[in-house]
Formats: C-alpha cells, sequence, structure tokens
C-alpha cells in the first residue's frame, strides 16, 4: 500500500549546514560577507571610476576620496550597495544616505546629486550597480506576486531600505561568476534572477514590482521620464505629457511629482543643465551653443539657471571642473571603463 503519509517538517538544525542566510538577515559594515564583497569589488575597480562589468548594467565602483562637491547624473532604475565606504544622494531637497548597512533602489530614471561622504587610499568607496530590466521584472514579479502585488507606502522613485545577507551573498556570488565566460553567459542570468526576487519579497518589492507593470503609476511616469529624456530640447507643455500616458492633468502632474519630487517642467529644465554641462566639458562647446542645443531661447536666464542650480556660472563651472579632473559622469563622477576579471 503507497504510503501517503506528510514527511515531516526540516529540522531547524539545518539552517547550520546552508551556506545561504536567511533572506531577513541584516549586514552590518565589519560582517564577513561585506568585506569579501569589498575585496571582489576592489579586483574588479583597481583605481577609482565606474567600470562595467562583462555583463551589461552590471557596475564595480571605487573612489579613493571624498568628492568634493555634489556629482550631478541621472539615474536609471537600479540597485546600488556599498561594501565599503558611505553616499548620499540628493533628489530636490530630500538627501539619502547609504552604506554597508543600507542599500538605494532607484524605480524609475530620476536626476539626482550624487556624492561619497566617506572614502580614502586606504580604505576607498567601493560599490555595486545592478541596473534593472523592466521586461524582466515585470516577469518576475508575475512569479513572485501572483495575485497582485501590494501597494507600495509611496510613489517616491527612491529608496533606502537595510541591506541583508541574503543580497550580499547573491551579489558577491554573480561578481564571482564574472571571472569566468560561460558562467557570466549561463550562470550570472539566474543570479541576477535571484536578486530581483529577493527583492521582490523584500519591503521594496511593491516599488521593484511596479518597474514592469505597465498599467501603474509609477510605469506611466516613467514613460514620460523617458519621452523627456529625449525630447528635452523642443518645448513641451504638460497637457502634452499628461496625454502621452493616458492620464488627466491633474493626475499627472500629481504623481509626477510624488514620483521624482519635482515636476515635468522642473524636470525637463534639468535635463536640459544635464546636457549643456555635458556638452561644454566633453565635447568643448560655448556657453552659447550649448544653451541654444538644450533649448534654450534666452542665453541669459540659461545662465541665469545653470548658475543657480549648479552654483557657479557655466563656463566657469566647466573651467573648475577640468582643472580639479571632476567629470559629471555616472555614479563615481568619470566615465566608465570595462571591469577585468579578478586574479
Amino acid at each position: 500500500m503507497l504510503d501517503t503519509r506528510t514527511a515531516p517538517a526540516a529540522p531547524a538544525v539545518v539552517d547550520q549546514f546552508t551556506r545561504h542566510p536567511a533572506p531577513d538577515q541584516l549586514v552590518t559594515p565589519d560582517s564577513m560577507s561585506v568585506r569579501r564583497l569589498a575585496d571582489l569589488l576592489a579586483r574588479y575597480a583597481p583605481y577609482d571610476g565606474r567600470f562595467e562589468l562583462r555583463r551589461t548594467g552590471v557596475f564595480a565602483l571605487r573612489w579613493s576620496r571624498p568628492s568634493h562637491e555634489p556629482v550631478h547624473v541621472t539615474q536609471r532604475p537600479a540597485l546600488c550597495l556599498v561594501a565599503q565606504g558611505g553616499k548620499v544622494a540628493m533628489l530636490g531637497t530630500e538627501t539619502f544616505a547609504y552604506d554597508a548597512a543600507r542599500m538605494l533602489v532607484f524605480s524609475v530614471d530620476l536626476p539626482i546629486a550624487a556624492q561619497v561622504t566617506a572614502a580614502s587610499a586606504e580604505a576607498p568607496y567601493l560599490g555595486f550597480k545592478l541596473e534593472f530590466d523592466p521586461y524582466r521584472v515585470a516577469e518576475l514579479t508575475l512569479k513572485v506576486h501572483p495575485h497582485g502585488t501590494p501597494r507600495p507606502p509611496s510613489e517616491r522613485g527612491l529608496y533606502v531600505g537595510h541591506t541583508t545577507e541574503a543580497i550580499v551573498d547573491a551579489v558577491t556570488r554573480l561578481l564571482v561568476s564574472m571571472a569566468h565566460p560561460a558562467d557570466t553567459e549561463l550562470v550570472a542570468p539566474l543570479i541576477i534572477d535571484e536578486i530581483l526576487i529577493r527583492l521582490l519579497r523584500s519591503p521594496v518589492g511593491a516599488r521593484v514590482a511596479q518597474i514592469g507593470q505597465a498599467e501603474s503609476g509609477l510605469h506611466r511616469i516613467a514613460q514620460a521620464v523617458a519621452w523627456l529624456r529625449e525630447h528635452y530640447a523642443q518645448p513641451t507643455g504638460v497637457e502634452e505629457l499628461a496625454e502621452l500616458v493616458n492620464m488627466s492633468v491633474s493626475s499627472f502632474h500629481q504623481h509626477f511629482k510624488a514620483v521624482t519630487s519635482m515636476s515635468p517642467l522642473q524636470y525637463q529644465k534639468l535635463m536640459r543643465l544635464h546636457e549643456a554641462r555635458r556638452l561644454m566639458l566633453f565635447q568643448g562647446i560655448d556657453a552659447g551653443r550649448a544653451c541654444r542645443l538644450v533649448g534654450y531661447v534666452s542665453p541669459s536666464q540659461f545662465s541665469r539657471e545653470y548658475a543657480r542650480f549648479f552654483g557657479r556660472a557655466p563656463m566657469r563651472d566647466v573651467s573648475l571642473l577640468r582643472a580639479e579632473g571632476v567629470a559629471p559622469i555616472g555614479a563615481a563622477g568619470v566615465d566608465s571603463a570595462r571591469g577585468q576579471a579578478p586574479r
């Protein structure tokens, strides 16, 4: 006769023999797992900069001194971890600090100011970034939340949460897999899925899930943000943007500000200023031409708004940035390089 009795529950002692930590176990800056992650990141990023690894959207970052001033960037949806040092991200009037114990999650493209606050030559800032694929997030969300995703506590597109041992463990294994081309191709995608699943099951899960939901308010705002990023130089009204994402003007304006902490027109202005700065700094374009290329009609208005946002007149700002060797590209403040497999 077939024995159909239910198998007994796994004994608690099993946890002593598994290398995977409890999903909700929090890390501390001096924990063994964080030190191991820092060692790997230091080998992938042997000098200051931002290094894209063998998998698109995976970065190792290093900075050996605190930033003299905030670096203005547009950050895509991503998970950001710190293994050593500290950093702040500023969105509008809000400041978000994160370190080895706290991770940062972006759920929509946001124009932020980032600043390394704790770093030295002996103990450099070491960070990790994984950019999200919205389509993969959508596929995994259906598996993790088959009966519908929970409502996020707020619509803000930037969130600081506690870093868990499970996330650090998965990120460490992802970096190890990238030392071998075959593992990068076959194993790394599975570990990235694991990271996304753990995020979807965490307190930040509702925010991450909305990245891939076509009908969510966040997704609609993300569509408007993407449109503004591509068409920042042309005159745009709130009514046009609201119609683009099938929302009423009042609802669109409310949701946009809740997600980005600024109005649509303020967002467009920041896009123009960021692009003008990039053109002057990296392409040697003068302020007058940069002003016209990004959509300003009045040079005096451009100079006034540039100085108000960046703290200096356009050409003086660019001259000082060049003298200091600061480049406003990427989270580490320099152009991306290609990270090599650690030896």
